[in-house]
């Protein structure tokens, strides 16, 4: 009876283990999903940092955005952190002219789309603006300069 009872006690012990280690597992992984977007972003930022000129980084760390220089008509264009929507050209004055919108055909992370974005316009600038979308910029196109630059902050 006693050898019985031990038998029925130890089944029932080894069945809670096993749920025990597979509720375990599955919050593991709920928590890796979780963590993995902001995985990616620190990730996208990091690498675009390392890309960025010593000039573009310092003005990245400082506004949020950086400048590069089109390879075929040597424009200026400002690139805003962010996926979309994101990139001014800049007259001589600093003026903004038009907005230019053109992303890769995948879904990532702003800094990856930023780092695309920094090389289409400076390797192939004609490439880059046959397929972007014009807009105009509003009065309010670095309203949000502060809040991208505080995301960038906690990324970073």
């Amino acid at each position: 009876m006693v050898r019985q009872l031990t038998e029925i006690g130890n089944n029932y012990l080894r069945r809670c283990h096993a749920q025990v280690v597979r509720c375990g597992q599955a919050f593991r992984d709920w928590f890796q999903e979780l963590r993995s977007p902001l995985v990616s972003q620190t990730r996208g930022v990091k690498l675009l940092r390392e890309w960025l000129s010593p000039e573009q980084l310092t003005q990245y760390d400082a506004t949020g955005y950086f400048h590069v220089i089109g390879s075929e008509s040597g424009k200026r264009y400002r690139i805003c952190h962010g996926t979309s929507m994101n990139i001014y050209e800049i007259d001589l004055a600093g003026n903004l002219r038009n907005g230019w919108c053109f992303v890769p055909n995948a879904p990532l992370v702003a800094g990856d789309v930023m780092l695309a974005q920094k090389i289409a316009l400076e390797t192939d600038e004609r490439g880059a603006l046959v397929v972007a979308k014009k807009f105009s910029p509003s009065a309010s196109a670095f309203a949000n300069t502060a809040l991208a630059r505080q995301r960038v902050d906690r990324i970073g």
